[in-house]
């Protein structure tokens, strides 16, 4: 009996160790604070700034590293595409929707070395439909455009951390 919980021990370590999943600590993060100084918005497209900047906020927290104004890690962040593309049309109307968010980030440590990210946010296309009145769409546009920038947020914490 004991020959065999040893055998499910050693089992289970040596499958958990193989998957690619670690645990991870606060004392193995890269960093435990960070600022984010600026992000530009360079698209047509009202308050993505704010939005990115609550988003990624959020993702830093959930991570266990804390957003601060006195971080020595300074991450800032240029938005420069925003589209939003007809995928299809039933007579005559538009009836899908992608939207496509691409943007470059820039980390600075504190002794100023700078290392940058392009074109992050570029695998995430979110689809919706919408051919109902301009109110609904605009809605469905919004929640589409903010999975869009949660995705984005995702993919550069996760970048960052797990670089």
């Amino acid at each position: 009996m004991r020959s065999l919980s040893l055998f499910i021990i050693f089992w289970l370590l040596c499958t958990v160790s193989g998957c690619g999943y670690s645990l991870r600590n606060r004392a193995s993060l890269p960093f435990q604070a960070i600022q984010i100084v600026r992000i530009e918005n360079k698209t047509v497209e009202p308050k993505l700034q704010d939005r990115l900047y609550k988003a990624l906020t959020e993702e830093f927290l959930k991570e266990g590293i804390a957003v601060s104004p006195q971080a020595g890690y300074k991450l800032s962040c240029t938005i420069y595409n925003f589209e939003l593309k007809l995928l299809a049309e039933k007579s005559n109307v538009a009836t899908d929707y992608e939207v496509i968010i691409k943007g470059n980030f820039v980390l600075t440590d504190p002794s100023g070395k700078k290392k940058e990210f392009k074109d992050i946010g570029a695998p995430f296309i979110i689809s919706f439909a919408g051919s109902g009145p301009l109110d609904e769409l605009l809605a469905s546009k919004e929640v589409a455009s903010d999975r869009a920038i949660r995705d984005m947020a995702t993919e550069i914490v996760g970048v960052l951390i797990y670089r």
